[in-house]
């Protein structure tokens, strides 16, 4: 079964020749290789492009392992480009060449080579990689499916297909695995087998099972605020010791490695940044499911984490939104009370402000979600997103209600 990741197929077609090196960068197994070696090269050739004028390295296999040495891979690569046309040089698990990025930077200067490389280890797959190519480095980021590409390939209603990707997520293997065992028993592996060992080994961690600890901690609190001390006062009331700084670190290797990301806190009213404490979701929900074998099925949670994902994947800068303001308690006397906003998105000029809200069974509901949208006094669009799968509305105060099915399977849904 094929599945069409149409979103980053157009990155990959835009950036074509652009005369910079596409890395492809995202969690491993989110399906970049497929991406680019079977989906694009798929249609460089319905456009055109001769097989002759592909040059494919996948440095992970045995039939290719001499080409690990820089200068065998330079040179082989050389000896194809037999006349002027142009030539697409994809190569894959490129960690595995030595001196990778010095040999990137040569075939740059090839005026009919285009580049594209992808890579799954950790080192690989660091925020920072595109400065190791001195700023000749073009990223595309790939995220597990999201949830319209994933009831693209499912059959079931879309309250179905709902129930098992928020169980499982949107990783391509799982998704082509037909039992809810095989879909489980793969998360639990590729967690323990593949994502803990690259941290571990990229950055030389010793006490594995601190690391493994805290990984359950922020697995048990997506979309809570929290920070380094607090988790570490968590290990101290579980009578371990681990310091802040130490938790700092690792944090940081989960957030470099994409398995999560951070969401910080902006004061609206203020304009500026609350960096203590912020929020952490997963890139993909199933390897947090799996993390805790499939307990803390917590669907407002999960949900919340979805809609992030989305947000992050159509290219939003997300944040929290913190609004104080000022009211009179039961004593009668003011006081400052802080209400808390979903998300902030920006893209641009463009702003919205979005709450996630599982349901709405009342006026009482509505108005509890809608009462930190009033008090913002710019005229940015306000958006509740909730479970029901109702038709889209705005409330008496303009609020537009958006079902979370509307939202996730329609690219424009915000601009309704």
């Amino acid at each position: 079964m094929i599945i069409n990741r149409d979103f980053y197929l157009n990155k990959l077609i835009s950036a074509r020749q652009n005369n910079m090196v596409k890395v492809i960068t995202g969690i491993r197994r989110c399906g970049k290789s497929f991406l680019l070696f079977n989906l694009f090269k798929e249609y460089l050739s319905q456009n055109g492009i001769d097989e002759s004028h592909f040059i494919e390295i996948q440095f992970d296999d045995f039939a290719f392992r001499k080409y690990r040495n820089a200068e065998e891979a330079y040179n082989f690569v050389k000896s194809k480009l037999i006349d002027s046309k142009q030539y697409y040089i994809f190569l894959d698990e490129v960690q595995l060449l030595e001196n990778f990025e010095d040999v990137l930077n040569g075939f740059l200067h090839i005026p009919n080579a285009d580049v594209y490389v992808t890579g799954s280890n950790a080192k690989f797959l660091s925020k920072d990689i595109i400065t190791e190519f001195r700023g000749r480095g073009d990223e595309i980021h790939i995220s597990p499916l999201s949830f319209s590409e994933f009831m693209s390939v499912y059959s079931g209603s879309v309250e179905d297909g709902w129930k098992e990707y928020i169980t499982y997520g949107g990783l391509p293997a799982v998704v082509l695995l037909k039992s809810p065992e095989k879909k489980a028993e793969y998360l639990k592996n590729i967690f323990a087998e593949t994502y803990i060992t690259d941290i571990v080994e990229r950055n030389k961690v010793k006490n594995t099972s601190e690391l493994e600890d805290l990984i359950n901690m922020v697995s048990s609190s997506i979309g809570s605020l929290t920070n380094p001390k607090k988790i570490a006062d968590t290990f101290v009331s579980n009578k371990k010791k681990i310091s802040q700084e130490t938790v700092k670190k690792y944090l940081e290797y989960l957030s470099d490695s994409f398995l999560v990301s951070a969401s910080y806190r902006y004061d609206i009213k203020g304009k500026k940044y609350i960096y203590t404490p912020l929020k952490y979701y997963f890139s993909d929900i199933g390897l947090r499911n799996a993390r805790l074998n499939f307990r803390q099925m917590e669907e407002t949670h999960i949900m919340e984490n979805i809609i992030y994902n989305e947000l992050v994947m159509r290219g939003y800068n997300v944040d929290v939104g913190v609004v104080q303001i000022s009211e009179r308690n039961k004593a009668g006397k003011s006081c400052r009370v802080q209400y808390e906003i979903d998300f902030v998105v920006n893209k641009g000029f463009k702003r919205y402000y979005i709450q996630s809200a599982f349901a709405l069974p009342d006026r009482e509901k509505v108005l509890q979600e809608e009462r930190p949208f009033l008090n913002i006094s710019d005229s940015f669009k306000k958006i509740i997103i909730e479970k029901t799968n109702i038709h889209s509305y705005y409330t008496e105060e303009g609020i537009l209600v958006l079902s979370i099915f509307d939202f996730l399977l329609n690219e424009n849904s915000l601009e309704i």
